[in-house]
């Protein structure tokens, strides 16, 4: 069947994701295939010191995203979205939605970008014997229990902004194994939440006297391929208002973005790996044990089918960089000159890759929040140079893409140079990568490592969660997710690599000297308090 037939007969795949600054979704044909897709661009908000989405931006956001598909599915082929053959929910991870007996929100959602959480990871870090990061949902529940929020009483059901989705749309509690490892430490020989664990925490607020468990509270975890429920009527009333989307849509379980990623990049097997570099970036290597200790840059997740995962997340990575090819393209307005966003990032992307391969030593802090990897609580994008230094657009740009990635290399030194961890593929996807092999070969100097760039990275965490949709139903032959990604998705697929240079892992090397450096101007910057 050709794109409009496989619509026709409901049999597309549908993957929606909530990204930091879009909420996208792609619908896939029978061969894994991207055939149509909608967004919504949205931002996050501070209220009261505090990251957060309000839940009507939740909603008109996803049926804006959900109509602007419709649109574009009647406009490329002229006929109408009325079943779907399976769906799937993913988003930011991390974050603190918490319910009441009612259904009802007790504060708004806390999203992964909130550094309040401090005292609370210290402390779970130490109880648990294992790096519990600060945006991580029970960092934030026990945050909240910390000081003293009246709500936490009333909790009986605490979820992220996938689970959530989820829940509104199906009406089941679950989360898939790869979420759920954000919201606490999983047990990869079980694959759900870490019992002991769980056990030390209800010691931990036994004084409290809490009516709830985490147990009974958190949601119940599922591994890719696991059924998580169908479409209800409610659920498909919310998701398309127009209406014409029918119910009984068999769903899978919600996924993170990081999640999202290694399906989307095909690194879900052992000694693989993936880079997602958009408004935040991180690296997943999966592991083939575990580490020899645990260490504050590095976040232990699992993959959507439950392999322990080395995780590095930094808050910032393209936002400061972006920031700065809209000042040019304010320029080029201000000469009359007719602006192509694509033609600016191009220019001056390809242009930095003419400059010094250490940046004639300028260096730049895109911290538009805290950056924990780098031990700041708060952040300030900062450039910062000497009257010495090789100033110039080429290095000022690329000082830029250096510093986009640079926090991803602190943390990626202490998997390849500590741990001695084995990868045989990294793959990059997101935004940092559209302009073809610049930002692959940033990520490759930073990493030393050859990086290789997909077609459908452009796709993205949306891509990789209609593909997990997909595993669901059209698995006839059970294969493992690793397989079924290597021998139904993508078969044949071989990406394009690209392999460091000596100079420039040696420039990379260099700028990071500059960058440690100088991270006490950048502490100096956030005392100030401006």
């Amino acid at each position: 069947m050709n794109a409009k037939e496989i619509i026709q007969a409901g049999k597309a795949i549908l993957g929606i994701e909530f990204g930091s600054t879009r909420i996208k979704a792609v619908l896939i044909d029978l061969e894994n295939k991207p055939i149509a897709q909608g967004s919504h661009e949205w931002e996050n908000q501070l209220v009261d010191g505090l990251w957060t989405y309000s839940l009507e931006a939740i909603w008109t956001g996803v049926q804006d995203c959900y109509a602007d598909l419709r649109k574009n599915v009647q406009a490329d082929y002229g006929c109408e979205i009325e079943a779907l053959g399976a769906i799937g929910i993913s988003a930011m991870m991390h974050g603190y939605m918490a319910f009441n007996a009612k259904n009802e929100l007790l504060v708004p959602f806390r999203t992964w970008r909130n550094t309040n959480t401090g005292k609370a990871a210290a402390e779970l870090s130490a109880l648990f014997n294992y790096n519990i990061p600060l945006r991580w949902s029970i960092s934030h529940l026990y945050q909240c229990i910390l000081d003293g929020d009246a709500h936490v009483k009333e909790i009986t059901f605490q979820t992220t902004l996938a689970g959530y989705i989820h829940w509104m749309l199906t009406g089941e509690k679950v989360l898939g194994v790869g979420d759920a490892s954000g919201m606490m430490p999983v047990d990869p020989k079980t694959g759900n939440y870490d019992a002991v664990m769980q056990q030390k925490f209800t010691e931990l607020v036994a004084p409290y006297g809490f009516n709830w468990t985490l147990k009974e509270v958190f949601p119940k975890v599922l591994s890719a391929g696991e059924n998580a429920g169908c479409l209800t009527e409610e659920g498909a009333k919310l998701l398309d208002v127009s209406g014409h989307l029918k119910a009984g849509v068999p769903m899978c379980p919600p996924e993170g973005d990081a999640g999202t990623g290694m399906t989307a990049t095909n690194a879900v097997k052992q000694r693989t790996g993936n880079v997602s570099a958009g408004t935040s970036s991180f690296s997943m290597i999966v592991l083939e044990k575990e580490l020899s200790k645990p260490n504050e840059m590095i976040d232990m997740v699992t993959t959507p089918d439950g392999s322990l995962v080395a995780m590095v997340h930094c808050n910032n990575c393209t936002s400061d960089l972006n920031a700065w090819v809209g000042l040019f393209k304010q320029y080029q307005e201000l000469l009359g000159v007719p602006v192509d966003m694509n033609e600016v990032f191009g220019k001056l992307y390809n242009n930095a890759l003419t400059g010094d391969a250490d940046c004639g030593g300028l260096v730049s802090y895109n911290y538009f929040s805290g950056e924990p990897v780098a031990g700041l609580v708060e952040g300030r994008p900062l450039f910062v140079r000497s009257a010495n230094d090789h100033f110039n657009l080429a290095n000022f740009m690329r000082a830029h893409l250096y510093g986009s990635v640079a926090v991803l290399k602190l943390g990626n030194d202490v998997l390849f140079k500590e741990e001695n961890v084995q990868v045989d593929r990294i793959t990059g996807h997101g935004g940092l990568f559209k302009t073809k092999g610049v930002g692959q070969r940033v990520l490759a100097a930073a990493l030393n490592s050859p990086i290789s760039v997909m077609e459908t990275a452009g796709e993205g965490g949306a891509y990789g969660m209609a593909l997990l949709a997909g595993y669901l139903v059209n698995n006839p032959q059970k294969l493992t997710l690793p397989d079924y990604l290597d021998q139904v998705v993508f078969a044949g697929v071989e990406g394009e690599e690209i392999t460091p240079t000596a100079e420039d892992v040696a420039g990379f090397n260099a700028y990071m000297e500059n960058y440690k450096a100088c991270l006490a101007v950048e502490q100096a910057a956030v005392t100030a308090k401006k």
